[in-house]
């Protein structure tokens, strides 16, 4: 169900709730796993039908049970056959994989929508809105679990099936995972309108999850780390800008640690070199045509001076999305945007300028282009992986 032509086939999204809620990929991998395509076809058919009489009808009264189109005939036995590889998509979603069982929730999160000048004067009286998340949690559940935790923020394109790797990896040391959407629940769902959602935005929405983890009775909120990809590093890196944190923060809980895989450092904001203290761990192929690491380098510099707990991994033939797996070979992205030769300061009353121009930066600056390239570099890739577990299990001290 994480893909149209299956809505479409089980009867629309009404149909398809809730099973249009398991992580991308998981029902085809559940059903291929019982029957291969034709399982998986029958299977998706077979749940639209859940809510109407002709399964009570099969069920009930050993009547067949046709599905699709023309005369197509399901005997009863097949009929619980297919309701036990439907119970295996539904373990399935609680983490029947070879890496290790996992447990997953969708949590909501309320927060507001804020443009780049309300975030930067303090102005919280943005468009109230839900945003949304998967949770991972690792092994089956133990009374009074109290797990650490990573908030993982897409970049542009949104929550893919990187981050589900990204999350079970972390389970695997013990660690649970909050992969944050904040594009599909505001309607924002292709890379070229994703942009008209302000970086700074998320931040607050990831502020919002911070405190909705510590509040969550499996969670500690002492142990919770934020990690960030390409457009979600705005949210991830410098949220550990102290200014930042003391009006959108929470109260009671801070992030341990701050993680950026290909991060958008153009940005010089007001006081951004005092930070909460806490490690910040960056992550940057040299090869990157999407976001520039000569801006991270001089980032992370101008931190070091300021004594912060501060590095940047440098990877390189490494490109933008490194670390995706699915792309063995090149991708173009003709069209996808990129403001790897803007330089951006925050200037007076909130607004962001450009450095060379000294003019406000929209969306129709010259100083962005289109186009870049991705590639998977397992390298890189096994590399960053591990110094993320590393420092995860240093910070929250685990085995």
């Amino acid at each position: 169900a994480d893909d149209p032509m299956a809505v479409e086939m089980i009867g629309g999204p009404r149909l398809c709730e809730p099973w249009c809620r398991l992580p991308a990929g998981r029902a085809s991998r559940a059903a291929n796993a019982v029957g291969g395509h034709q399982t998986e076809n029958r299977l998706l058919s077979f749940v639209g039908f859940l809510n109407t009489n002709k399964l009570l009808d099969a069920l009930l009264y050993g009547a067949d049970f046709y599905i699709g189109e023309g005369d197509h005939a399901m005997p009863t036995d097949k009929i619980w056959s297919m309701l036990a590889a439907l119970l295996i998509v539904v373990w399935a979603g609680s983490g029947a994989h070879a890496e290790g069982f996992f447990r997953t929730q969708n949590l909501m999160v309320p927060t507001v929508t804020l443009t780049v000048q309300q975030f930067l004067t303090g102005d919280k009286n943005g468009k109230p809105t839900v945003v949304a998340g998967e949770l991972y949690l690792p092994g089956p559940a133990t009374s009074n679990e109290k797990l650490p935790a990573v908030i993982l923020v897409p970049g542009l394109g949104g929550a893919t099936s990187s981050h589900e790797r990204w999350a079970r990896e972390l389970n695997n040391i013990g660690v649970a995972a909050f992969v944050l959407d904040s594009f599909a629940p505001r309607g924002l769902y292709t890379m070229s309108v994703q942009p008209q959602l302000p970086a700074l935005a998320i931040m607050v929405d990831a502020y919002r999850a911070l405190d909705l983890l510590a509040q969550h009775p499996s969670i500690d909120p002492t142990r919770i780390a934020i990690m960030g990809f390409s457009y979600g590093t705005i949210a991830a890196v410098y949220s550990s800008n102290e200014r930042f944190r003391k009006v959108y923060g929470p109260s009671t809980a801070q992030f341990a640690a701050h993680i950026g895989l290909y991060s958008v450092c153009h940005i010089t904001f007001h006081e951004d070199t005092i930070t909460t203290g806490k490690p910040i761990r960056l992550f940057h192929g040299v090869a990157d045509e999407a976001t520039s690491i000569v801006p991270c380098r001089s980032y992370v510099e101008r931190l070091k001076k300021a004594g912060a707990d501060v590095t940047l991994t440098e990877f390189p033939d490494a490109h933008h999305g490194y670390d995706w797996i699915e792309f063995p070979n090149p991708v173009l992205l003709a069209q996808a945007p990129t403001a790897r030769n803007c330089v951006v300061e925050e200037g007076t009353n909130g607004q962001l300028t450009n450095s060379k121009t000294g003019k406000p930066i929209d969306l129709t600056d010259p100083c962005l282009e289109k186009g870049w390239h991705f590639v998977y570099n397992a390298a890189a890739y096994e590399a960053t992986l591990q110094s993320v577990k590393q420092l995860l299990k240093e910070k929250f001290a685990l085995k």
